[in-house]
């Protein structure tokens, strides 16, 4: 058994600032554990008392008879450290710190938190600012939180993890309300010690996990935190996360406009896509959507039938469905025949949703309408919309469901359309997915459909290219594209003049019109400063470049290295090609709809490195302006094969440079005709 496993099935238990009174915060964790059947030895640790609880207390860690798996440190912030080395003295493999006061309250909280850290030595620790852990599986309450007052707690195959106590304890009380089960909920606090990550790591096994939901405010380590994750969802299991903090701002954007696309919010979007986690959108989605995955049905389309007895409950069903990417069919001949065979002329039943009026009032019908709708190829879930008249009636209504979850592997689910809490538990107890809102209902079964279809990146061999020649700072468009060149990028045909009268000769070599541009490593956004200018026929190249020399300089005081005399493109789509840095996250790399409105439109794609193949064509076809790329409206298709290489040797470019490069970006990239290839129109990196 591992360190974090003695955490959630601890033999012993030292609770340090144990009370006699069950009512306050100190003498709650004792009353749980007695209350809900902790097997294991329970040794409260108050100098003040002889007796708590039944049981004998002492008056220092050391003092007990042998040492104690775990510890609960309930004492002020004050007393922490010292308690914490007085458990570590007395052997404790591992202590959960309550007390806040650690690093979330400043520069005193984290002298206090590294001291702590220092008192555990090798001992492990979940906190401190937590609120403790909950095992339902094994009946082990090692919490204070109130949430543990309820009479009774369902088990279920869902495992909490969150960085907040409080919502720990909310999601717990509206979970019993809805007669959902949990397996496992810890709450992590500062995570000084063990993080989220460690115990995702250790629900891999648990077999009494099938789901885990995350409440997330970051992430402390990327790389441990998706090798965990990639494990949880190795074992078959399924990972939702809610991540607050969704208003944050990005990278800084000074330099590139990735930084200004990219906000820390996209960038955790991109982590949660590629691993297979489930985003929840709401936090009643952190509920929802890991209670129908814990039903332990896959849906195989997305093909949605209805049945309702109310029809405006069910339009709203259908409506939020729609809006989430499934769709509603009618009914398919055999099907329609099947059901219209029932002869129930006040129903409609030859459409979608399928309007069963009184028919809903009548078990045998109800039940024989479900058995068709099971049975038909037409549809790969059921959803039920359960009306007012259950209120009245409830068995009416959840019998037919209960009885036809025996007869069919497809999802079926329910919507109680009216306030009646106690229908939604009962059929949440017994096995049915059941919601009280038509938006949970529809995010419920458009995250079943999407459930389980990331995959690892396949390995790419990073490529070995030499460029230590290349001096670190921000490099000039024509040395960024030298650069890009190695890696197999495909640059404009350009050339460097030193003056006006040399472009004016260099155009001479290009057939036809060209685009000058001023160079300057100094200048990252020429056009900005009246350095690009673009359809410039060879004659009047010369009078181009004194002009803009003159409009440059009076707006930007740049040391100017020359001018970039450049083929121009025609006839291609435009888009922005970027790499960034994500301080929690690292490295990934933004393609989106370029030019002169990349900011404007906001139409990009994001994936952390590295990707493979199939992680490019997805961020390709993300994109709102990817029917421009496939002959939207006549236009000629592109060469999206061309895209694609050139995506992945700027992805190989960046994984070779490693730490070296801080930001690049090719804005735009021309996406010529199909077979035309594409350009690299303009270049940005900066060196580290």
């Amino acid at each position: 058994m591992n360190l974090v496993d003695i955490i959630l099935r601890p033999a012993s238990v030292a609770v340090v600032g144990a009370s006699n009174d069950p009512s306050k915060l100190t003498g709650r964790p004792i009353a749980y554990l007695q209350r809900h059947g902790y097997g294991g030895t329970i040794y409260p640790i108050n100098p003040r008392y002889q007796e708590i609880a039944g049981l004998k207390a002492y008056a220092d860690p050391r003092d007990l008879p042998t040492s104690p798996e775990l510890g609960l440190v309930l004492v002020g912030a004050d007393r922490v450290i010292e308690s914490v080395r007085q458990l570590a003295q007395a052997g404790t493999k591992a202590a959960v710190v309550l007390a806040s006061g650690f690093g979330e309250s400043g520069e005193e909280g984290r002298i206090r938190q590294a001291a702590l850290m220092e008192a555990a030595g090798a001992m492990r620790i979940l906190g401190p600012n937590t609120i403790g852990l909950a095992n339902l599986t094994d009946k082990i309450m090692l919490t204070a939180t109130g949430a543990m007052e309820l009479e009774e707690f369902p088990t279920g195959s869902i495992a909490l993890l969150s960085q907040s106590g409080g919502i720990m304890g909310s999601l717990l009380s509206r979970a019993v309300g809805r007669g959902i089960g949990f397996s496992k909920l810890i709450a992590t606090g500062n995570e000084c010690d063990l993080e989220v990550s460690d115990f995702l790591d250790c629900l891999v096994d648990d077999p009494a996990t099938t789901v885990v939901a995350l409440y997330l405010e970051t992430i402390r380590n990327a790389a441990k935190f998706k090798a965990a994750a990639q494990r949880v969802l190795n074992a078959g299991k399924s990972i939702v996360a809610y991540k607050v903090g969704r208003s944050e701002t990005g990278a800084s954007s000074a330099v590139s406009h990735t930084g200004a696309l990219a906000g820390a919010d996209e960038v955790y979007d991109a982590l949660f896509k590629q691993l297979g986690i489930i985003r929840a959108q709401t936090f009643a989605d952190l509920l929802d959507i890991p209670a129908i995955l814990a039903s332990g049905r896959r849906i195989r389309g997305k093909r949605i039938a209805i049945v309702t007895s109310t029809g405006g409950a069910a339009t709203i069903v259908a409506d939020n469905i729609g809006f989430n990417g499934l769709e509603m069919p009618s009914p398919d001949p055999e099907t329609a025949s099947r059901l219209l065979g029932l002869d129930l002329r006040e129903a409609v039943l030859d459409r979608n949703p399928i309007d069963v009026t009184l028919a809903g009032l009548r078990p045998d019908l109800f039940r024989s309408i479900l058995k068709i709708l099971a049975d038909s190829p037409s549809y790969d879930a059921i959803a039920v919309v359960v009306g007012s008249s259950s209120i009245g009636q409830p068995e009416v209504v959840s019998r037919p469901l209960l009885d036809s979850m025996a007869i069919t592997d497809k999802p079926l689910i329910a919507y109680v359309s009216p306030e009646a809490p106690g229908i939604v538990r009962h059929l949440n107890s017994n096995g049915v997915p059941a919601f009280a809102a038509p938006e949970s209902c529809a995010s419920a079964l458009a995250a079943l459909y999407r459930s389980g279809t990331a995959s690892p990146p396949n390995t790419r061999p990073i490529p070995n290219v030499d460029c230590s020649d290349f001096a670190a700072g921000a490099l000039n468009e024509a040395v960024a594209k030298s650069l890009y060149a190695r890696f197999g990028l495909p640059v404009t045909r350009e050339v460097v003049a030193g003056t006006p009268q040399e472009a004016g000769d260099a155009a001479a070599s290009f057939a036809g019109p060209v685009v000058i541009k001023i160079l300057s490593d100094e200048i990252l956004h020429k056009s900005e400063v009246g350095g690009v200018e673009i359809d410039v026929p060879p004659e009047r190249v010369v009078c181009v470049c004194i002009e803009m020399l003159a409009k440059v300089r009076s707006r930007v005081d740049a040391r100017i290295d020359g001018f970039l005399v450049q083929e121009l493109v025609k006839g291609g789509v435009e888009l922005i090609l970027g790499f960034n840095r994500d301080p929690q996250l690292g490295p990934y790399i933004l393609l989106g709809a370029g030019g002169v409105t990349t900011e404007l439109y906001q139409d990009v794609s994001l994936r952390l490195l590295p990707i493979d193949r199939s992680q490019a064509v997805s961020m390709i076809d993300e994109l709102k302006c990817a029917p421009l790329l496939k002959g939207f409206r006549g236009r000629p298709i592109a060469d999206v094969e061309g895209l694609i290489e050139t995506v992945l040797s700027f992805a190989d470019m960046a994984q070779a440079l490693d730490g070296r490069l801080m930001e690049a970006e090719i804005n735009p990239v021309f996406v010529l005709p199909e077979g035309q290839g594409v350009r690299v129109g303009d270049a940005l990196v900066v060196l580290g």
